[in-house]
């Protein structure tokens, strides 16, 4: 019996080597590459902002009436350099002051209030590779002796090279 398990087991061993000689792996490979081009978006949270001067917003005996309107906010998602966010109206000739800040800016630095024209006003500056927010605070001036009227802006955020 020991010789039977003698010659057996150098067999089975011969024959074990060779269906590992025999297995054969296939292997593939590939390249995959990610590219991420420049992302510079920008959005208005709210479409249409309505404000209407009446007469709670008026103080009697003087003459400029004011409102202010917070409830839009402007977000931005940039991932390439530095950039900033400029601002302007389409309305060549508004008969009422339209002025706009932002306010609570999570990302960048607010530039002063802005005067809102047809020539781009910066905005906020210094953003870049960040996403962020801010609250658009409007605010209309209209003095009692300019009367009545109805100033339709279209208001145009701009993200450029700073």
């Amino acid at each position: 019996m020991k010789f039977h398990f003698l010659i057996l087991v150098p067999i089975i061993l011969l024959f074990c080597a060779q269906m590992q000689a025999q297995t054969v792996y296939a292997t593939r490979t590939h390249r995959v590459t990610v590219i991420v081009s420049t992302i510079t978006l920008v959005q208005v949270s709210s479409g249409v902002v309505n404000m209407t001067i009446s007469g709670a917003d008026a103080v009697a005996g003087q003459d400029l009436m004011t409102l202010t309107n917070q409830s839009t906010n402007l977000l931005w998602g940039i991932n390439s350099s530095l950039k900033k966010i400029t601002v302007n109206t389409s309305l060549a000739a508004p008969q009422f002051t339209l002025k706009l800040l932002a306010g609570s800016s999570t990302q960048g630095t607010a530039a002063p209030q802005v005067t809102l024209s047809t020539v781009p006003a910066d905005f906020l500056l210094n953003i870049g590779r960040s996403s962020g927010n801010c609250i658009l605070q409007y605010t209309a001036e209209a003095l009692a002796s300019q009367g009545t009227g109805t100033d339709p802006h279209t208001i145009t955020f701009t993200v450029q090279n700073q």
